[in-house]
């Protein structure tokens, strides 16, 4: 496997069996469904900011943008309310 363009991820087994669930309905894979996930996040997040879609995501990509190393758990679990 090509490490610089494949990456994995820990996810909570609840989320994990959902995120099945929702692909069977939607006939996709699960990695195809994770990247449907975050365009769409994306796309959200812009209009919201009212920027483009491009400019946030060269600010996510060139680590501009919220650095989650910075925020404790509590903080992340109460802003995803």
């Amino acid at each position: 496997m090509d490490l610089n363009r494949w990456k994995s991820v820990a996810v909570k087994k609840e989320d994990y069996l959902l995120l099945k669930k929702i692909c069977e309905d939607k006939y996709r894979a699960p990695g195809a469904m994770i990247s449907k996930l975050i365009h769409n996040h994306i796309e959200y997040e812009a209009k919201k900011q009212k920027v483009s879609v491009d400019s946030l995501r060269k600010k996510l990509l060139n680590g501009d943008g919220n650095d989650d190393r910075k925020r404790s758990k509590k903080s992340w679990y109460k802003n995803q309310s």
